[in-house]
């Protein structure tokens, strides 16, 4: 879901994020994430502009903790493009908390 060209503000590149994400996954193996679309902007009909919220729950790593749950809400102003008729992330950006 992460086009060839993305690049965020923190200067990372589509390979980086994409390692970014796998480790991430692999660390946290029980992951649910609640998302909604605050807005939507459609560029066309090849690209678009949305500002998301995510919500993030997941277990604590610690194996003593395994029912302890660890949650997070994050911000994010996304840019997507149609490639191949798939849509794909070509820049993501965090905000500062609300």
């Amino acid at each position: 879901m992460v086009a060839d060209d993305y690049q965020d503000g923190e200067g990372r590149g589509a390979d980086e994020i994409r390692r970014y994400l796998h480790g991430y996954l692999i660390a946290h193996q029980s992951i649910h994430l609640i998302t909604r679309i605050d807005d939507i902007e459609l560029q066309g009909r090849e690209l678009a502009r949305l500002q998301v919220t995510v919500g993030v729950l997941d277990r604590e790593a610690d194996a003593d903790s395994a029912w302890d749950l660890a949650g997070d809400i994050h911000h994010f102003n996304l840019r997507l493009a149609r490639e191949d008729g798939e849509w794909r992330v070509t820049r993501a950006d965090r905000q500062p908390d609300r």
